[in-house]
């Protein structure tokens, strides 16, 4: 599987009325072909199968250069696994190299799932994460939430669990004054998350925070609490 037969798998399956609604749902402008996720993830399933971690690092790198929507996705989905020897520092590299040029949701999110496994293999990654929180590219900015949020799920933290969560809660704190819609959005989606699992950390941050977030953030950040 190269990388002309990757890209041809994804062209035959193209839908040009489909192509068109996406474009306007996603509003950013680059090339889209019109293919669904579950069609996406069913090619990136045969492309794992035949190739090698460094392949598959290498196809990515090509697929997102490309700027089509749905290359973009598959290259992300490439290497969204929890481990990817011998080539994971090479993986991680890619992803954090693609964060700049992210302007979009939905492919900034897959690219930060794949992000999420590369930080929970190598947590000493946080430290790269952290100087995107003062980026003056907002959705740099939003990745270092989005693509941190497995620390929001341990019930039973270690300490350098719970030490790298109330990191992540400071720089969530540093984005309160940010009124940038998606900005206050990630916010709130960490909190809500963290709430599942720690909802005396998540009170904290409200009554400390809470009156600075737009109305909308401080309620989602709060849904989860109990009651």
């Amino acid at each position: 599987m190269n990388f002309e037969e990757a890209l041809g798998a994804l062209r035959s399956l193209a839908d040009p009325q489909k192509a068109g609604e996406m474009a306007t749902y996603h509003k950013a402008d680059r090339p889209y072909l019109g293919v669904s996720n579950p069609k996406v993830d069913a090619l990136v399933k045969e492309w794992r199968a035949v190739l090698d971690v460094e392949s598959r690092v290498a196809l990515s790198s090509q697929l997102w250069d490309t700027n089509i929507h749905e290359a973009r996705v598959a290259a992300a989905k490439l290497l969204t696994q929890a481990r990817l020897r011998p080539s994971d520092d090479a993986a991680w590299t890619l992803i954090s190299s693609w964060v700049p040029s992210f302007d979009a949701w939905a492919i900034a999110d897959h690219a930060s799932i794949a992000g999420q496994k590369r930080l929970v293999w190598d947590p000493s990654r946080l430290d790269l994460v952290e100087t995107w929180t003062t980026s003056d590219h907002m959705w740099t900015k939003r990745a270092a939430l989005v693509m941190t949020l497995p620390w929001t799920k341990q019930n039973h933290p270690k300490p350098e669990e719970l030490e790298a969560r109330d990191r992540i809660l400071g720089w969530a704190a540093s984005y309160v004054p940010d009124q940038d819609w998606f900005i206050q959005k990630a916010v709130a989606w960490w909190l809500r998350e963290l709430s599942k699992h720690d909802a005396p950390r998540v009170i904290r941050f409200l009554e400390t925070y809470g009156d600075q977030m737009k109305p909308f953030a401080r309620k989602e950040a709060a849904r989860k609490l109990p009651a």
